[in-house]
C-alpha cells in the first residue's frame, strides 16, 4: 500500500474489503447534488451534468468516443456515469463494483439509455477475468479507496491485452484542495471512507511499475462548488476559484487535485 505519508505504512492502515462494500453500499458519489429519485433518467442526467462540470478535464484528455469496438473495462463503475459514455462511444463495456447498490443503479442507467453492458459485482483487486481480456481498463478514483492498491494494480495489469492502455486517477498529496481543505477545516469527500489515501506523483509512478510505459497528468483545478454552502462556500466560489485561475500555468500545473495516469502494458 502507498500512502501520503509512507510508501510502506503499518499493516493496520489496510481497511478490509468487507468495510469498503460497506460504505459505498451506502454512499453514492455526488448524490447529494441530486433532486429527482434515484434510478430516474433525470437522477442520472443530474449526477453526469454534475460530474462533468466539476471534472471539465476529463472529455479533454479521454475520448469517450474513441474506443468503438474495443473491450472496456471500468473498475468501480458506480453508477456506470463515465461507463454510459464509453458505450455511447461504441465500445463494448464491462463495469464491476465492490456495492450492489451501485451496480443496481447501473443496470437502470444503462436501461435508461438503452445500451448494453456487462455489470457484476467484483472486487477489483481479485477479478474473475482471464489474463489479457481487455483492450483497456478505465479506473478513476478507485485505486486510492482500495485496500491494496498494489493488488488493484497487478490485477488490472493482468487483465489487460499486451498494449493494451489503462487509464487511471488517484489523488495527489501536493495539490491545492488538501491545503484548502486543512486551512478551512472543511473535510474532503469521503475522507472518512475505510480506506482514503493521496499519491505524491513520484509514489503513483512508482504503484505504475508493472507497465512497459506510463504518463502522469495533473488535473482538476478549482471550479465553483454546488456541494457546500454558507461563508465558506460563498469566500471559495467568489474568491479562491477567480484567484486561483489567474496564476500562470506552468505554476499550478503540479498541483492538480487529480493524478490521471494513461498506462500501456
Amino acid at each position: 500500500m502507498i500512502t501520503s505519508a509512507t510508501a510502506r505504512p503499518d499493516e493496520s492502515q489496510t481497511a478490509p474489503i468487507g468495510a469498503i462494500r460497506d460504505y459505498w453500499n451506502t454512499h453514492i458519489h455526488d448524490q447529494e447534488i441530486t433532486t429527482h429519485p434515484a434510478g430516474t433518467k433525470e437522477y442520472f442526467d443530474e449526477l453526469d451534468a454534475y460530474r462533468f462540470e466539476k471534472l471539465d478535464y476529463l472529455p479533454q484528455l479521454v475520448n469517450f468516443a474513441g474506443y468503438s469496438g474495443k473491450e472496456l473495462l471500468e473498475v468501480g463503475c458506480g453508477v456506470g456515469i463515465d461507463l454510459v459514455r464509453f458505450a455511447r462511444g461504441g465500445a463494448f463495456v464491462t463495469g464491476i463494483d465492490l456495492a450492489e447498490s451501485s451496480i443496481e443503479l447501473a443496470r437502470r442507467n444503462f436501461e435508461n439509455n438503452s445500451l448494453s453492458a456487462d455489470l457484476r459485482l467484483m472486487n477489483g483487486e481479485a477479478m474473475a477475468f482471464p489474463d489479457n481480456r481487455f483492450d483497456v481498463v478505465y479506473a478513476h478514483g478507485v485505486l486510492q479507496y482500495t485496500s491494496v492498491p498494489e493488488q488493484m494494480i497487478r490485477e488490472i495489469h493482468r487483465v489487460l491485452r499486451p498494449g493494451g492502455e489503462a487509464i487511471l486517477m488517484v489523488y495527489n498529496t501536493r495539490s491545492w484542495l488538501p491545503a484548502t481543505s486543512r486551512l478551512t477545516k472543511v473535510d474532503l469527500e469521503h475522507e472518512g471512507a475505510p480506506a482514503f489515501r493521496t499519491f505524491t506523483i513520484g509514489q503513483f509512478e512508482a504503484l505504475l511499475r508493472p507497465f512497459s510505459s506510463s504518463r502522469i497528468v495533473p488535473e482538476r483545478f478549482p471550479v465553483k462548488t454546488r456541494l457546500h454552502h454558507g461563508w465558506k462556500a460563498a469566500l471559495y466560489n467568489e474568491v479562491f476559484v477567480n484567484l486561483f485561475n489567474l496564476l500562470p500555468d506552468s505554476l499550478v500545473r503540479p498541483l492538480g487535485w487529480h493524478l490521471m495516469a494513461f498506462a500501456t502494458k
